[in-house]
């Protein structure tokens, strides 16, 4: 049996699918569905068994789970709201939960492959996974941070994979219910859709309008490198996954643009509340993933934008979905 949780969200789902697709369907799913629109993500999964994540954490504190079954988890469950700042649930969400999940983990030689995030890095200019180039500008950013340390501190004692993935800026399918943390993808087809303006930030405090940087990142891709972890057990560490190209707000929506054959952009006002706290650049260093043996090649915007904006136009036209 694989464990995925967060399975009914953006990247779990994703994943859940591929598991499918190599034939995999004894998998249990571990989410929250407070939000109930979010069964579309699994409507089209197959899966064994599911569990609220607070009943999920109960079940492995008291060993009612079958572990001799269990053939790896893939953590990817988290609060990602970058604007959260209720410091107590964070924590608890992100860092201990995940605590409690590796020690069950390691308790019972379990490999465990984990979402962390880009965030950590906050506005540094190196994008290396060393404590020299972390500096989170929000409380997200830590609790992401903080697990990764405590993983890399348990290196020695590890008595199975224990693998973290600090995702750069994820796009793809079945990520609608994410709202405002949803891709720039999304929101740029959206807006262009709906009234032919593509928006972005004016000015900041070191780049010209539209110009701000960032490391877009397939969601297949990001799949395919928990997977290829899947199948390398005896590699372990934390590692960066991004496509190792920054591109700029610009470039993205003139992809997007020609992808409808219309539209324009606009710029808005940079906000205040993020001057101080808003990354302009990222880039993954991709060094630690390809010296540990990951040969996993990423689609640039070009080759993945326009089949994910397909799959949206197709979404559009037959769901029944409110949210949509």
């Amino acid at each position: 049996m694989y464990i995925v949780t967060g399975g009914a969200g953006f990247i779990g789902s994703n994943l859940v699918l591929r598991l499918n697709a190599r034939g995999e369907d004894d998998i249990m799913v571990v989410d929250n569905l407070t939000d109930g629109a979010r069964y579309r993500n699994l409507a089209g999964c197959r899966i064994a068994d599911y569990l609220d994540k607070s009943s999920f954490l109960d079940t492995i504190i008291h060993h009612r789970l079958d572990t001799a079954s269990i053939k790896a988890v893939f953590h990817q469950g988290a609060c990602s709201v970058t604007t959260e700042w209720n410091g107590r649930y964070m924590m608890e969400n992100n860092y201990q939960y995940s605590k409690t999940l590796l020690q069950f983990c390691q308790q019972h030689q379990i490999p465990l492959i984990y979402a962390s995030s880009a965030a950590v890095y906050g506005k540094q200019r190196e994008f290396r996974e060393n404590s020299e180039t972390i500096w989170p500008l929000n409380i997200y950013g830590y609790s992401k941070y903080l697990f990764d340390h405590y993983v890399n501190r348990m290196r020695s004692r590890l008595t199975s994979q224990v693998v973290g993935l600090r995702y750069f800026n994820v796009y793809g399918p079945r990520e609608s219910h994410k709202a405002r943390m949803a891709s720039m993808v999304y929101h740029l087809h959206h807006q262009i859709t709906s009234d032919g303006v593509a928006r972005l930030f004016g000015a900041s405090q070191h780049c010209q309008p539209g110009e701000q940087m960032r490391d877009f990142v397939a969601v297949e891709d990001v799949v395919n490198v928990n997977l290829w972890f899947l199948d390398h057990p005896e590699a372990s560490g934390v590692f960066n996954v991004g496509t190792g190209i920054s591109r700029r707000f610009n470039e993205l929506a003139n992809v997007i643009i020609n992808y409808h054959q219309s539209g324009s952009i606009e710029y808005i006002a940079f906000p205040d509340d993020l001057k101080h706290s808003y990354q302009e650049h990222t880039q993954a260093d991709l060094s630690a993933l390809r010296a540990i043996g990951c040969d996993v090649s990423f689609c640039s915007l070009e080759q993945a934008v326009p089949g994910y904006l397909d799959w949206l136009m197709a979404e559009s036209d037959d769901s029944p979905d409110p949210a949509h």
